[in-house]
């Protein structure tokens, strides 16, 4: 009976609702019998999506993408004065402010350069405007490895001539010169404002480490201070000055990708490890002092990068010391052992405890565990483990949220390790294609809608529900509303901007969604008592 009301409800909204495909290219689907689709594109079609157009005042836009088969799916529909019925409400709270959004991207490895250059000029080409452009899902983060990682095909670092501390023989590579670099260049040709790039190194030359050796247990020789240590910081200033002359400038950097992995005795991929009072002092006593003695002391520091179940502690060992503190401007984070930390114990905590430091998820994948499969071509259930990190992310203070490769090939790699994982776009190198997965989608409900500046809101269900879901406002004065379905029925819903409008919408199996319109100039629904406010 239940199923029928919503079916019903459906087919009213199919009516209210006016699908609009003008100005993009649909989805040329293939199906991997993975439960939904994939995109093909190739050198002569590519799927695209319109620039984000908002309808007047007094209508909304929604774009769905569904296991279905829906891929970003636009259609536009008139907002109502009131419910039309009783039942699961999502409202508004627009005076309830929390963090500003910095962005969405993935990480430009060896692995994924290489892969994108195994394409036809033509086929890269639609790659990058897919990721970067107004035509694709608007990507403005890409976090760059310095030197190799495990996504690489070979060991290397900038300067591995044994014991050279004035850092004399330091030069790029041709993963460099020849690889990210350009792909950089292109990436941001195509982009429609300047991207935000950030560096994080994994390990440092062998010769400053205490074990010898890029992988394993082993962190800097010495002690902060000291010469290993501040030539382990003017190494970051000398990767930046490559990078300059091809005039790619740098946002941010890591203090370096997960320094606990370090101290894993024969831990199997480059590392360099690094307890939490020891990033502390290396970064009061180098790092920091490095960067601001620098022509780039505009660059923003981000300190751990590694997973979440290490906070509030690490966090509290290096911003509780006022030295170390004053270099620092964010904390990273990784997704990878989520399931032991439960989100408002660490990163709602974090926020609350040093509320001046913006919290930022740095790399997540899928397929990367030992029992997974590690390519699913056309898995839907792993783009929503996507959104539902990204939302979880959002709603516990996280400004942005940074995917690991932008692309693989269809084992998952290549990398020296053989340690293979999933990745939004997969290409298939013989037959000049790539394939945009459900990630890729999923990842643009966010990365398209939700642009540099935009800022969460506060947003109330009327009472229990399986849906996750998360409010902003958009710099442009737009409100913006993502709703994550992950259970196998249809959910009706409303959402309710008080004095603005109303939604009578459906929550489609399987789907995600992003709904936006126009609010009027200045309205803000004001607070009924100091109790309210967040």
């Amino acid at each position: 009976m239940w199923q029928g009301k919503v079916g019903s409800l459906a087919g009213v909204l199919f009516f209210l609702l006016t699908i609009s495909v003008a100005g993009g290219h649909p989805c040329s689907a293939r199906n991997f019998g993975h439960g939904s689709l994939v995109c093909e594109c190739g050198a002569t079609y590519c799927d695209t999506l319109e620039p984000v157009s908002l309808p007047p005042l007094g209508s909304f836009v929604k774009y769905e993408s569904s296991k279905a088969g829906r891929r970003m799916e636009r259609s536009e529909g008139s907002l109502l004065d009131d419910p039309q019925q009783a039942g699961l409400l999502l409202k508004l709270k627009t005076f309830q402010k929390y963090q500003r959004i910095k962005g969405f991207g993935g990480a430009l490895t060896d692995s994924a350069a290489i892969n994108i250059l195994a394409l036809s000029p033509k086929a890269q080409t639609n790659l990058l405007k897919s990721y970067f452009s107004e035509q694709g899902i608007e990507y403005n983060l890409i976090r760059v490895p310095m030197a190799s990682c495990d996504f690489s095909v070979r060991l290397y670092t900038y300067a591995d001539t044994e014991n050279d501390f004035e850092l004399k023989n330091f030069s790029l590579t041709e993963e460099d010169t020849k690889m990210k670099i350009p792909i950089l260049q292109q990436a941001q040709a195509v982009a429609p404002k300047p991207l935000s790039l950030y560096a994080s190194p994994w390990t440092s030359p062998i010769w400053m480490k205490t074990n010898e050796a890029m992988t394993g247990r082993g962190t800097l020789k010495g002690k902060p201070g000291d010469k290993y240590h501040k030539t382990w910081a003017n190494y970051f200033i000398r990767f930046l000055d490559e990078y300059a002359k091809y005039n790619l400038t740098f946002w941010a950097l890591t203090a370096g990708n997960e320094p606990t992995a370090g101290d894993i005795i024969f831990y199997p991929f480059q590392c360099l490890g690094f307890s939490p009072e020891h990033q502390r002092d290396f970064i009061a006593q180098d790092l920091g002092p490095a960067l601001a003695n620098s022509s780039y002391k505009g660059i923003e520091l981000i300190m751990l990068d590694d997973q979440r179940v290490l906070l509030p502690y690490w966090a509290e060992v290096v911003l509780k010391d006022l030295k170390a503190a004053r270099y620092i401007n964010g904390i990273g984070i990784h997704w990878y052992l989520d399931f032991l930390a439960p989100i408002d114990l660490t990163l709602s905590i974090t926020h609350h405890l040093f509320p001046e430091y913006y919290l930022i998820s740095t790399e997540a994948s899928t397929g990367s565990y030992f029992w997974e499969p590690r390519v699913v071509l056309g898995g839907w259930d792993r783009g929503s483990k996507y959104s539902h990190s990204i939302l979880a992310n959002l709603n516990n203070y996280v400004t942005g949220w940074t995917d690991w490769n932008l692309v693989l090939d269809m084992q998952g790699g290549p990398n020296w390790s053989r340690n293979y994982v999933d990745s939004p776009i997969i290409v298939d190198a013989a037959n000049d294609v790539f394939y945009k997965q459900p990630m890729f989608y999923h990842m643009g409900h966010f990365s398209k809608f939700l642009p540099e500046g935009t800022q969460r809101i506060g947003i109330q269900s009327s009472k229990w529900t399986g849906l996750e879901y998360s409010a902003f406002l958009r710099p442009d004065g737009s409100a913006a509303v993502v709703v994550l379905n992950r259970t196998p029925k249809d959910v009706p819903f409303g959402i309710s901007d008080p004095g603005v409008g109303y939604i009578q919408a459906v929550a489609t199996a399987d789907s995600i969604q992003t709904y936006l319109w126009k609010r009027p100039v200045g309205d803000t629904e004001q607070p009924r008592s100091r109790s309210s406010q967040p």
